[in-house]
């Protein structure tokens, strides 16, 4: 099994033993400064991860204030081209790359890229702050925003009613925003929340995390999928009734519990003959310490534990 399928393999087991969501591993190193790193790093790739990259990047330049870092957030699928072309060396993404673009990669270098699990993001489905519903199924979700309803709804929901809502919200019209199909949330929302199904061409398609969120703080009526770490006091995310009957929110997420959930990934070209360059070799380092892991709670995601890190870490030649 190459590297790429062993992590691949385990990051259900791993999402599910990351328990205690916000709080830090203590068994993660605190991140100290070594000489000899110097230069400059770019980052190409999803918006969801783009106040990480910049928090990391922050942190990171406070024990080497001579590095530089670009940071682009234009959506996961630009992440495979650039690293392919060599015009970045961080290739952020919200879902894991498709064998499809493994194969270009591979194509191009003989190895297939190496991917951070960097943190753990839950896909809140948000809705107007006022809006008086406050969990509903996944069947639900799949209603709401496709127009296939793979997961077994009869009939698609278009007014708030159908979910529960009453007196004056009963009638109101279901207004859905999302993503682009540039955006790696894109991808992951429809392949679990819709069933693999499609979209309804009814959903109103965002550049950006923050812009998805801004459209249903200021439409009464709206709904829209996002990334936890944008939400704002104008919206709220519904909860999602699990298996078991209950309701879980995002806050769940580590736990497995919450079933929109999933890793951001950081990929990179590590050729597996050469050892990685000091540069990119302790900002990895960063990621999985104890300051890169505070980050990844502040930017409004959940931090990953030892098991996580110290099998990236093996997979980078770092551990």
């Amino acid at each position: 099994m190459n590297r790429l399928s062993l992590l691949a393999s385990s990051a259900s087991l791993a999402l599910a033993t990351t328990a205690g969501a916000q709080s830090i591993d203590p068994n993660l190193p605190e991140y100290e400064a070594v000489s000899g790193v110097s230069g400059n790093l770019v980052s190409i790739g999803s918006d969801t991860l783009n106040n990480l990259m910049t928090l990391w990047s922050e942190g990171f330049r406070q024990f080497y204030p001579n590095v530089a870092i670009q940071i682009q957030g234009a959506g996961s699928g630009t992440a495979p081209p650039a690293l392919i072309e060599g015009t970045a060396q961080f290739g952020p993404m919200s879902r894991a790359m498709r064998g499809s673009e493994i194969e270009d990669f591979e194509a191009r270098f003989g190895y297939e890229p190496i991917p951070l699990r960097s943190a753990i993001d839950g896909i809140g489905v948000f809705v107007h702050r006022d809006n008086p519903v406050t969990c509903i199924s996944m069947q639900e979700v799949d209603a709401i925003f496709s127009s296939t309803r793979a997961g077994g709804a009869d009939e698609a929901i278009t007014t708030w009613g159908q979910v529960g809502a009453t007196g004056e919200w009963a009638d109101r019209p279901v207004a859905m925003y999302g993503r682009n199909s540039a955006s790696g949330t894109y991808g992951f929302f429809r392949d679990v929340a819709l069933f693999g199904g499609d979209y309804s061409a009814e959903v109103r398609e965002q550049p950006g995390s923050s812009t998805v969120i801004q459209g249903v703080a200021s439409d009464m009526n709206g709904v829209g999928y996002s990334g936890v770490g944008y939400a704002t006091a104008d919206v709220r995310a519904l909860d999602i009734r699990g298996e078991d009957g209950e309701c879980y929110g995002p806050e769940d997420a580590a736990s497995g519990a919450y079933p929109i959930a999933r890793f951001l990934f950081v990929y990179m070209n590590v050729d597996p003959n050469e050892a990685l360059e000091p540069l990119r070799a302790e900002f990895v380092r960063y990621v999985y310490s104890q300051q890169g892991q505070a980050d990844v709670v502040r930017a409004g995601f959940f931090p990953v534990n030892t098991f996580v890190a110290d099998a990236d870490l093996e997979a980078f030649g770092l551990n």
